[in-house]
Protein backbone atom coordinates (compact mmCIF):
# COMPACT_ATOMS: atom_id res chain seq x y z
CA UNK A 1 0.00 0.00 0.00
CA UNK A 2 2.85 2.39 0.67
CA UNK A 3 4.28 2.05 -2.74
CA UNK A 4 1.63 2.59 -4.41
CA UNK A 5 0.90 5.78 -2.27
CA UNK A 6 4.01 6.85 -3.05
CA UNK A 7 3.97 6.27 -6.64
CA UNK A 8 0.66 7.93 -6.85
CA UNK A 9 1.46 10.71 -5.15
CA UNK A 10 4.93 11.48 -7.50
CA UNK A 11 2.65 10.76 -10.95
CA UNK A 12 -0.64 12.76 -9.52
CA UNK A 13 -1.49 15.51 -12.13
CA UNK A 14 -4.32 16.48 -10.55
CA UNK A 15 -2.14 18.74 -7.40
CA UNK A 16 -2.32 22.57 -8.39
CA UNK A 17 1.30 23.00 -7.33
CA UNK A 18 2.93 20.99 -9.11
CA UNK A 19 3.01 18.64 -12.69
CA UNK A 20 2.81 14.83 -12.55
CA UNK A 21 6.18 13.08 -12.80
CA UNK A 22 7.33 11.16 -15.64
CA UNK A 23 7.11 7.08 -15.41
CA UNK A 24 10.89 7.24 -15.16
CA UNK A 25 11.36 10.04 -12.96
CA UNK A 26 8.91 8.62 -10.40
CA UNK A 27 10.58 5.26 -10.35
CA UNK A 28 14.15 6.85 -9.79
CA UNK A 29 13.06 8.53 -7.17
CA UNK A 30 11.90 5.63 -5.12
CA UNK A 31 15.01 3.52 -6.14
CA UNK A 32 16.75 6.06 -4.39
CA UNK A 33 14.07 5.07 -1.39
CA UNK A 34 14.64 1.89 -1.78
CA UNK A 35 18.76 2.31 -1.70
CA UNK A 36 17.65 4.74 1.70
CA UNK A 37 16.09 1.63 2.99
CA UNK A 38 12.92 4.02 3.35
CA UNK A 39 10.75 1.56 1.67
CA UNK A 40 10.54 -2.38 1.46
CA UNK A 41 13.12 -3.39 -1.03
CA UNK A 42 11.40 -6.70 -2.09
CA UNK A 43 7.73 -5.10 -2.62
CA UNK A 44 9.46 -2.26 -4.78
CA UNK A 45 10.92 -5.54 -6.97
CA UNK A 46 8.00 -6.75 -7.26
CA UNK A 47 6.45 -3.51 -8.13
CA UNK A 48 8.99 -3.23 -10.79
CA UNK A 49 9.37 -6.64 -12.30
CA UNK A 50 5.73 -7.39 -12.40
CA UNK A 51 5.57 -3.97 -14.05
CA UNK A 52 2.42 -2.57 -12.28
CA UNK A 53 3.45 0.97 -12.49
CA UNK A 54 2.98 0.51 -16.43
CA UNK A 55 -0.78 -0.83 -15.78
CA UNK A 56 -1.51 1.75 -13.64
CA UNK A 57 -0.10 4.38 -15.93
CA UNK A 58 -1.83 2.93 -19.36
CA UNK A 59 -5.31 3.44 -17.12
CA UNK A 60 -4.68 6.75 -15.33
CA UNK A 61 -1.66 8.92 -16.28
CA UNK A 62 -1.29 11.17 -19.48
CA UNK A 63 0.52 9.93 -22.39
CA UNK A 64 2.85 12.51 -21.83
CA UNK A 65 3.68 10.93 -18.90
CA UNK A 66 4.53 7.40 -20.01
CA UNK A 67 8.01 7.25 -20.70
CA UNK A 68 10.53 4.85 -21.36
CA UNK A 69 11.90 2.94 -18.52
CA UNK A 70 15.50 1.96 -18.15
CA UNK A 71 16.59 -1.19 -18.23
CA UNK A 72 18.73 -0.47 -14.64
CA UNK A 73 15.14 -0.10 -12.54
Amino acid sequence: MGIADIFEALTAADRPYKSGMKLSQALAIMQKMKDGGHIDPDLFDVFVRERVYQRYAERFLDPAQIDKIPAST
